[in-house]
């Protein structure tokens, strides 16, 4: 058996084939407009139009690569920094001592500890669309798994996997339903009663579909050395709680300062100098495990850069809009019920082509919305269908950069996610189909 390809061969395939798209499909375009309330450029419903455009050249599309990692500069900059952050944190043995302590007071309640990560990813997801900041915590998550018998799939699931659970399910991730709802003259964050309900539920649900996973395939525990009962040491506590400390601002500038990814980067630069000189590695102990991190950290970097790029061809072959135009314009002759479920089916599709989810609701509310009157259709449900189906593609689809470089991190093939993950986020994604369901019935 032919080995599966990995991220790069995946992405670099992807290019090719989008490429490839520029020059079968029609061109076309919406007219947009720059709209003062927003802040940002919005589509105008029903004015796409087939336009008369020169193919790209292969010239441009090689260009796309580079453009496409410079596109991402700062994300790429805060991979680099916190990855560094967390390598310098490893090297103190911080990281290590404090899971060492956590499996032995865990020992027998194993399961209770998927069910503690989970939550706090699902919240990570759920408030700020946390997703690339895992990249960097893929090796120490890894560790804490195999300490506790699982696999290595098991611990992108309960952390990556929960993030995109609560990033999809949420009542108020800025990026997805605050975006959605702006754009399409909602009230921001309304209607939060119902998506916390589902949010609930999709917890439940994602959980224990991975816990079961998990307790039906579970590895030989990675045990430590000494049988001795475990002590930490007091400078590791000590790096622990700044790290903690790190997490803490960076949600609260995150909610409240409305920090950026640099904000970020700078914080978690400061994290690992201060965590490598409370831990008795000097400057250069600090810089030298920085490069460390930095190496380890490189080919995440540019498969983000070069999911960017995908997008990038899309939208310099102008078929963005054609491919939108075809998926959506249909639904207009669609009973409700059906129309909002397909709906949901057209988000998912579309989110292989356009794997940033805020800019897919950027591109499709200003059309939905409208749509979704016509319909007889809540804008709301309109969201909800938007939100389950766009944002849960991203457990499954390779061209989210964030994915496949977690997966690059730990070792394994997309193949391999693809084969855990597939099932588990159909259910979710019946979840979602019923909750709209629901929504249509309830006239939420």
């Amino acid at each position: 058996m032919r080995k599966f390809p990995n991220a790069l061969v995946i992405m670099l395939g992807f290019i090719l084939f989008v490429s490839l798209l520029t020059y079968l499909l029609p061109k076309g375009a919406y007219q947009r407009i720059e709209n003062p309330d927003l802040n940002y450029v919005t589509v105008v419903p029903d004015s796409y139009n087939e336009i008369e455009a020169a193919p790209l050249k292969v010239g441009q599309i090689l260009l796309s690569i580079p453009e496409g990692i410079i596109g991402r500069a700062e994300l790429i900059a805060l991979i680099f920094l916190l990855g560094g952050a967390f390598y310098v944190v490893d090297k103190t043995g911080a990281f290590r001592d404090g899971i060492h302590y956590m499996t032995e007071k865990l020992t027998g309640k194993e399961s209770s500890a998927l069910a503690v990560i989970s939550l706090l990813f699902t919240t990570g997801g759920a408030l700020n669309g946390l997703q690339e900041e895992i990249i960097a915590m893929t090796p120490v998550l890894l560790f804490f798994a195999h300490r506790l018998g699982y696999n290595t799939l098991v611990a992108i699931g309960i952390s990556y996997g929960s993030a995109v659970v609560g990033s999809s399910f949420s009542p108020m991730n800025p990026f997805a339903v605050g975006m959605a709802q702006k754009t399409a003259e909602l009230p921001l964050f309304s209607g939060s009663i119902f998506r916390i309900i589902i949010l609930i539920l999709a917890y439940i649900l994602w959980t224990g579909l991975v816990i079961r996973y998990a307790n039906n395939n579970k590895v030989e525990k990675l045990k430590e050395e000494s049988r001795e009962k475990h002590k930490m040491k007091a400078r590791n506590i000590a790096i622990l709680m700044l790290t903690a400390l790190a997490f803490i601002i960076v949600i609260y500038g995150l909610l409240i300062l409305d920090w950026g990814f640099n904000e970020m980067s700078a914080e978690f630069f400061a994290l690992g100098i201060i965590a490598g000189l409370v831990g008795r590695l000097g400057f250069n102990g600090t810089a030298e495990a920085y490069i460390e991190g930095f190496k380890e950290m490189t080919f995440a970097a540019i498969i983000i850069g070069l999911a960017n790029s995908i997008t990038l061809i899309l939208k310099q072959g102008m078929i963005i809009d054609t491919i939108i135009y075809a998926l959506f314009t249909p639904l207009q002759y669609l009973p409700k019920s059906v129309a909002a479920i397909a709906m949901m089916g057209a988000q998912a599709l579309l989110h292989f082509p356009v794997p940033s989810y805020s800019a897919q609701a950027i591109m499709t509310m200003p059309i939905l919305a409208p749509l979704s009157d016509l319909i007889g259709i809540s804008r709301q449900v309109c969201i909800l269908a938007y939100q389950y189906g766009a944002v849960m593609m991203d457990m499954i689809i390779p061209t989210n950069g964030a994915l496949m470089a977690i997966i690059s991190v730990a070792g394994i093939s997309f193949n391999k996610w693809l084969g855990f993950a597939f099932r588990l986020t159909l259910v979710m994604l019946i979840l979602g189909a019923v909750a709209v369901m629901v929504g249509i019935y309830i006239g939420y």
